[in-house]
């Protein structure tokens, strides 16, 4: 997602992908971006490239479910906190996602 072609990851996605990104911007505003596989088209087009950088803090597999704690970062400077959560189909391919993002927190911070 962090490339010039994030369109790329959508080779990873199961046929019946269902997705929801809940993007906070600050000041308790949100946009909840949802949907199958054209949503997910429509995100990723609208979305900066190359811009932002993605650091996974901590991650874990429980059988078919992934899930990750990170960072998005700017310039190498904090941007937002994210916590994602894939589940996995038989063939391996995501078939649902959920991400939260927020500025409001970064869990990194002392």
């Amino acid at each position: 997602m962090d490339s010039e072609h994030p369109e790329d990851i959508l080779g990873l996605i199961a046929p019946d992908f269902r997705f929801s990104i809940v993007f906070g911007t600050g000041g308790a505003e949100a946009r909840d971006f949802n949907g199958g596989r054209d949503a997910m088209e429509g995100y990723l087009a609208q979305r900066e490239k190359g811009v932002l950088t993605h650091h996974v803090l901590s991650g874990s597999v429980v059988g078919t479910d992934e899930l990750v704690l990170g960072q998005a970062r700017r310039a190498g400077e904090f941007e937002s906190t994210f916590v994602a959560c894939a589940r996995l189909d038989e063939a391996g391919k995501v078939a649902t996602l959920m991400i939260g993002r927020s500025p409001e927190l970064d869990v990194e911070a002392r």
